[in-house]
């Protein structure tokens, strides 16, 4: 059928919700907003499914979550009735919709014999996490769209361990996804299957959360000499980290000053462009009501509280906005050396970054002796280095951490954690205070001992049905041809991650990476500065990333217009 017949079908079909109905009758005569609604079928990757809120098969709305659970639902059945019985855990964010698909997948659950264990109110990515593997769920189901514009909801699936469902068991629950062509068919619970096995999740998993979180302090004394008088401004840009970052760090000693505006639940996300922490706009009013009370810090957190934003004061007194590289080399300098200091550092220390994240985490683990392992985009692949080393014992994990505001300490949760870099960062804070510096300082004097680095990375949008298949063509061109230089910048390494290949340019020896397949391509510059291009997994963008060495600012940033230019040259964009 094409997108009309298939329009046509919803349109008419007796089970179609009235608000449903109401909305495509709406769009009768707007025909390229028919197709794009029902000219695809909305992609379940390995980040699960995230798109824009509407009815239609290629759109976050009721039947295409029930539709996802239901192929979840016939994967878990093939485990057994243990892993029936184990359930799934299920949280959400205050996206539009979310508490709506949520208690939506939870019923499709019930409907198939399966136990479910919902929070009973917005919960955070990290606590999703936690509770999966504090129940021993099967799986776990996180309704968000992370840091996405309002108009987006989406939905994660995560394995029993806590981290995102591994690549191999997402493809057979696709299969199953796209056996069901009847999305308004998804079966409901009667009353007695509800009641039998759809369970709240118990209070007391929240407070081993917490408990959790205090175990992995490292500078108890600094907190209780700076803690009390330190001026911290905090905002959850109207997500779900409020209650969880407020109660950690007040548990630890430290009370945070909340941005009241953006307490609220609100799913327009109104007083911010975009609810994305990584822009200084976001943290905008937290800034402003800093300068007001003279604080030191400003935190911010996306809605699902995985992602946090950090501005501090330069050596001007003015509020800058750290990118989520300079916060991760900080939160990285500031674990090792505190670990160090107290004679805790493992032996086989082991840290992950994913490989667009800054070059200047090499120098730092080297300094300490600690083992730096390099994975793709996407948190799970850091939890899978958690499981591989629990296993085998061959590494203990200390940090990990995603150039896009996603940081992990410790190994109760699987997934970004704000609720934890909140913390972390807070008595970071206080630890410089306490010996006599302040943050920014510190970043300086990192950028003077390892030579300063500047990362960036830059995104060109990409529209209609066919975006993922373009941005990929794109990407796929500079496999035919690789480049050799960009500028006066020579390129030494091409890496080919679709194909697990690395290639030297001068001697045309290749080798392998040792990565889970991904299409991007990444080039690395002679002077340890690198160039990393991929489509993202989350929204139509081109995602350009750009590691620039340099002997100052002023050199590493006149070195990344250059680059720009080049590339954008190359693709000519």
């Amino acid at each position: 059928m094409d997108f009309k017949e298939i329009y046509e079908g919803w349109l008419n079909d007796a089970r179609l919700s009235p608000d449903a109905k109401a909305e495509l009758e709406n769009i009768k005569d707007n025909n390229e907003d028919i197709e794009y609604r029902f000219g695809a079928e909305l992609e379940f990757g390995t980040a699960g499914m995230r798109g824009i809120i509407g009815y239609g098969t290629n759109m976050m709305n009721v039947y295409t979550v029930k539709r996802a659970t239901q192929g979840l639902a016939e994967f878990i059945k093939t485990k057994g009735e243990d892993a029936m019985k184990r359930g799934v855990a299920i949280s959400y964010d205050t996206r539009l919709k979310s508490d709506e698909f949520a208690a939506a997948a939870a019923e499709v659950l019930a409907a198939n014999g399966i136990n479910s264990y919902k929070f009973d109110d917005v919960h955070p990515v990290p606590m999703l996490s936690f509770a999966v593997r504090e129940l021993n769920a099967f799986a776990g189901i996180m309704v968000t769209a992370s840091h996405n514009p309002k108009q987006y909801n989406g939905y994660k699936v995560y394995g029993e361990d806590g981290a995102q469902m591994s690549p191999d068991d997402t493809a057979v629950v696709v299969e199953y996804i796209k056996k069901i062509t009847d999305y308004l068919g998804t079966p409901a619970p009667t009353a007695e299957q509800a009641k039998k096995h759809i369970k709240a999740v118990p209070s007391k998993v929240d407070k081993k959360y917490y408990k959790e979180l205090k175990k992995l302090t490292i500078s108890k004394k600094a907190i209780k000499a700076c803690g009390r008088n330190l001026k911290l401004v905090y905002t959850p840009v109207h997500g779900s980290g409020y209650i969880p970052v407020t109660t950690i760090l007040k548990k630890i000693g430290i009370n945070a000053t909340v941005v009241e505006e953006q307490i609220k639940k609100d799913t327009d996300f109104s007083t911010v462009e975009v609810p994305n922490p990584e822009f200084k706009e976001t943290l905008s009013l937290g800034i402003k009501l800093a300068q007001k009370i003279d604080a030191t810090v400003v935190f911010g957190t996306d809605p699902d509280s995985d992602r946090l934003g950090v501005a501090v004061k330069n050596k001007e007194g003015e509020f800058e906005a750290l990118s989520g590289n300079q916060v991760g080399i900080l939160l990285l300098d500031y674990i090792l050396t505190r670990l160090k200091e107290d004679g805790n550092l493992p032996k086989n220390a082991a840290v992950v970054k994913s490989f667009v994240t800054t070059g200047m985490a090499r120098p730092i683990c080297q300094k300490y002796g600690v083992t730096l392992f390099e994975v793709p985009v996407g948190f799970k692949f850091i939890g899978e280095k958690i499981k591989e080393w629990e296993k085998d014992h061959s590494h203990t994990y200390v940090f990990g951490f995603e150039e896009s505001c996603g940081y992990l300490r410790g190994t109760h949760a699987r997934d970004k954690d704000a609720v934890v870099a909140s913390m972390l960062c807070a008595e970071m804070v206080c630890y410089y205070e306490y010996v006599g510096k302040t943050v920014y300082q510190r970043l300086q004097e990192i950028y003077s001992e390892y030579g300063y680095v500047l990362d960036c990375n830059i995104s060109i949008p990409f529209k209609g049905l066919n975006a993922m298949k373009e941005m990929n063509a794109v990407v796929d061109g500079l496999k035919e041809k690789p480049a050799t230089e960009f500028d006066i910048y020579k390129v030494k390494t091409v890496r080919d991650y679709s194909k697990n290949v690395k290639t030297d340019i001068e001697t045309g020896a290749t080798g392998e990476i040792g990565s889970p397949l991904t299409n991007c391509v990444y080039y690395e510059l002679e002077n340890g500065s690198f160039i990393c291009v991929r489509p993202s997994g989350t929204e139509p963008k081109l995602k350009i990333y750009f590691s620039v060495k340099a002997n100052n600012k002023s050199d590493a940033e006149a070195a990344l217009d250059k680059m720009q230019k080049a590339v954008k040259k190359l693709l000519k964009v």
